[in-house]
């Protein structure tokens, strides 16, 4: 059985975390996020680390809103 990649989410979704995965030379890349912004076909989605990642909306070839990221555990 393959799976099946479907974009799953709208500008709707702005403020949601979602993942993404889509479609650079060589293969595929993901980032999972909250989606800051989405205009002009291009996503902005935050990393957990604070990086901005800007996607092309045409290179998307899946994306879904995922529950909230559990906590990390604490250092000691």
């Amino acid at each position: 059985m393959a799976a099946r990649l479907v974009i799953a989410i709208t500008s709707q979704d702005i403020g949601a975390r979602i993942t993404t995965r889509r479609r650079v030379p060589g293969g595929f890349r993901d980032a999972v996020g909250i989606l800051e912004s989405w205009a002009d076909g291009v996503l902005r989605v935050r990393k957990r680390d604070g990086t901005l990642v800007e996607i092309q909306e045409e290179t998307l070839a899946a994306a879904r809103v995922v529950p909230a990221a559990p906590p990390r555990p604490e250092r000691t």
